[in-house]
């Protein structure tokens, strides 16, 4: 029987590649968690830097563990080693070496844990900030928490057809993390959107509001600027994720695929229509943007969007820029957008 004095205990996988200059910083911020026992695993996948040098002094704390690897393996493989094969505490996080927990982050998604034994994951807000800055000032929303059903959690995400996750934000109750299994290596993009879905399939969903979780640096060498960040790599991973759930997960109601293939086809005209109203047709492929959305959803003709870009073709690029005669149609988009961030920000959806 578990003592209910004892306190949570968490696994913190932190998988670095080159960048030992953040890697103090990194796991200072795990180790001066309050309220848990943590344990870190730094996996040194073959940097060329001073990560080696840097790891052999901070695991001169008995809480850090570190293993290098001969021959570099990838990120993929690199993560699921620590998440399925050393991880064992009551939970789990995967951190990236450029990353931060916020203060007290670990303890707070431990209460939601503790209190619904039925959730699989908690997260909470991220904060991007660039790789020049300290870490900003943020205004915090009223704390609280928000449990979700799994079902409830996964139509939220085919609504938008968008990851609300970045990763470090994440902490997932380790037997459900090895019950779904690791993230998957023919999707290097977008996995961890298809972890989140996977895990949200087996479980519910917990959010915490107010202050922040985690810090996400957004530099020149991190994966989202550098790997992943042409046009087609992110409709393409995001398309193949949902298609690959639910081809695994028959037993979700079929509206759920034709609500996330409608997102991602919105989404693709969305980038089109941008395309004319910016005057960029020679960088930004309209033609395979629209023949995406088609294959994707079947009724593509009768989406807003699909409506918005023939009116647009109808006038020209130059027309379209030079005149902004759409500028409210931008605005509004523009402002639902800014909306939704907010909301995102306040309730995690």
């Amino acid at each position: 029987m578990t003592d209910p004095a004892a306190r949570p205990t968490v696994d913190v996988v932190i998988p670095c590649y080159n960048y030992a200059r953040f890697l103090r910083a990194c796991v200072r911020s795990v180790l001066d968690q309050p309220g848990v026992d943590v344990r870190v695993l730094i996996i040194d996948d073959t940097s060329s830097d001073e990560t080696p040098e840097v790891m052999a002094e901070l695991v001169q704390d008995p809480r850090v563990e570190g293993r290098r690897h001969e021959v570099n393996q990838g990120h993929i493989a690199t993560y699921n080693e620590g998440l399925l094969e050393w991880a064992k505490a009551d939970y789990t996080v995967l951190l990236s070496a450029d990353d931060l927990l916020a203060p007290g982050s670990l303890a707070r998604a431990a209460e939601v844990f503790e209190a619904h034994p039925n959730v699989g994951m908690v997260y909470g807000r991220v904060v991007y900030y660039s790789d020049h800055d300290d870490l900003p000032s943020v205004m915090t929303p009223p704390s609280g928490r928000t449990v979700w059903s799994g079902v409830d959690w996964i139509e939220a995400r085919c609504r938008t057809g968008q990851n609300v996750l970045s990763s470090p934000e994440a902490v997932v109750r380790t037997s459900v993390q090895q019950k779904v299994g690791g993230y998957r290596p023919d999707l290097p993009h977008a996995g961890d959107l298809e972890m989140w879905m996977r895990i949200a399939a087996v479980s519910d969903i917990g959010y915490v509001r107010g202050k922040p979780a985690a810090y996400y640096r957004v530099h020149q060498q991190s994966m989202m600027r550098t790997q992943f960040s042409s046009l087609f790599a992110d409709l393409d991973q995001r398309q193949a994720v949902f298609e690959r759930f639910f081809a695994e997960h028959p037993d979700l109601p079929a509206r759920l695929r034709a609500l996330a293939n409608r997102s991602i086809a919105k989404d693709a005209l969305w980038r089109a229509v941008r395309a004319y109203d910016r005057d960029k047709l020679d960088e930004i492929p309209v033609d395979d943007l629209v023949a995406f959305a088609r294959r994707v959803c079947s009724d593509t003709e009768r989406l807003a969007e699909y409506r918005a870009l023939r009116r647009r073709r109808a006038l020209g690029p130059r027309w379209c820029s030079r005149t902004q005669v759409f500028v409210g149609s931008h605005l509004a988009k523009r402002g639902a957008g800014l909306v939704s961030k907010q909301v995102w920000k306040w309730r995690g959806q």
